[in-house]
């Protein structure tokens, strides 16, 4: 096992630990090593590892009992979305599968939300998401259309009204920002984007749900190809 840094050691024993528990090292149910061998093996100290493992208790990856030894919960069962960008990021690289899933839940879900943000949107809404659409269409630099892009998805959810989709998608944002530059890909081909932005807004500013529903699928999934597309070209 190795040593870790010295820079932020509590967050890297962390990293370490959510990797091995969800890559399967750690089976559910199965025992981790007492805190004192972790710090030797990790060579940090104790407190650092304490730090570790209550986040790991916190996202319902460890269960912690006084007088007993900590064990591995079945993640699978328990935990939330909090740990997708373990997942993504499992052992320093990209874990193609879990981004698969994903995305494919991505298309999914902005689909359902652009039609009903077709049905619900206000007069105010649809032109916030008619602008941003617009400024889409502007010559922009990678960073600006990413977040312009992720402007236009949070409108539409706005726009439909439902709050569980409002907090998935809060939870998304961390992944999609702490790690930009390997979404950067969706925006990479702005100028065949720009057509499918304005689709959107218009059928969402048109309250033609099934239309909105359509172009936001068509949308999402060329997003998507365009990011397998260069993860395969690496």
């Amino acid at each position: 096992m190795a040593v870790i840094q010295r820079s932020l050691v509590s967050d890297q024993v962390f990293k370490h630990l959510a990797s091995d528990i969800l890559s399967g090292r750690y089976e559910p149910d199965e025992k981790l090593p007492p805190q004192r061998v972790l710090a030797a093996e990790y060579g940090v100290n104790m407190t650092s590892v304490r730090e570790a493992v209550k986040r790991l208790e916190q996202m319902r990856l460890l269960e912690v009992r006084q007088g007993d030894a900590m064990r591995v919960r079945d993640w699978r069962a328990e935990a939330n979305l909090d740990v997708i960008t373990h997942l993504i990021m499992c052992s320093g690289g990209v874990d193609r599968s879990t981004l698969d899933d994903v995305f494919e839940a991505r298309r999914l879900l902005l689909t359902e939300v652009a039609r009903l943000a077709a049905r619900n949107r206000t007069g105010k809404q649809s032109e916030l998401i008619a602008d941003t659409a617009h400024k889409l269409c502007e010559d922009l630099d990678a960073e600006s259309a990413q977040r312009l892009d992720w402007d236009f998805y949070t409108e539409i959810v706005e726009a439909a009204g439902n709050v569980v989709f409002t907090l998935i998608v809060n939870s998304i944002k961390q992944i999609y920002f702490e790690f930009r530059p390997v979404f950067e890909p969706l925006v990479g081909d702005l100028e065949n984007l720009k057509p499918r932005y304005l689709e959107v807004a218009e059928a969402i500013s048109a309250g033609d749900g099934d239309a909105a529903a359509e172009a936001t699928s068509r949308l999402a999934l060329e997003q998507q190809q365009l990011l397998e597309k260069a993860l395969e070209a690496k």
